[in-house]
């Protein structure tokens, strides 16, 4: 929405990248929830209600309360880089699973490398553009996107034979996996 020409000007690069991203995501998330066990279908349809609710909250204000563009570019900025700090955030669980079980096993190399580049790029752009709405975050992005691939220079060689703990059910099932999906990683000798 901070793209969109009636909130700030020239910013139809962000609009189409993050039109197409809302299409993406909102595809994964309803593949999610046709797959997803029952309780967990709650649990994520519920954040999605929230997320959705929010969204529009700021959606309606910027559009019905503020009459000027400076102040709806504002709102809609800071919660941009509100919600864009969050998802760089997100796999912060799984670099702490990442130390803790020395090895990479949950922390796919690619998606780590591609969060550096979405971030530094989009960095890039918003300091060219002085936009602090997306230097902000996307500099966050880079840093943590950097912080991922160092962890998968460290722990790349690993299988996680340092620390046998298993990861909690809320750890599992934040990687896609229940109990019953969950792979097995004890090796008895036999094949």
């Amino acid at each position: 929405m901070y793209g969109l020409p009636f909130i700030s000007k020239d910013n139809y690069l962000v609009s189409v990248i993050n039109g197409a991203g809302t299409v993406i995501e909102s595809i994964y998330v309803l593949i999610f929830l046709i797959f997803a066990p029952k309780r967990e279908k709650i649990k994520i349809f519920g954040l999605l209600i929230s997320i959705i609710s929010i969204f529009s909250t700021i959606a309606l204000l910027s559009a019905l309360a503020f009459h000027d563009k400076a102040r709806k570019q504002q709102l809609c900025g800071y919660a941009a880089t509100v919600f864009s700090i969050i998802m760089y955030a997100s796999p912060l669980s799984i670099m702490r699973m990442v130390i803790k079980s020395k090895s990479v096993e949950y922390m796919p190399f690619l998606l780590s490398l591609f969060v550096f580049l979405c971030g530094t790029s989009w960095f890039i752009y918003g300091l060219i553009g002085k936009d602090k709405f997306l230097y902000i975050p996307n500099g966050f992005g880079s840093l943590l996107g950097t912080m991922q691939l160092i962890l998968y220079a460290i722990y790349r060689n690993n299988k996680g034979a340092v620390d046998t703990t298993k990861p909690t059910t809320d750890e599992t099932l934040e990687m896609g996996l229940d109990k019953q999906t969950k792979p097995n990683h004890s090796h008895n000798g036999s094949s």
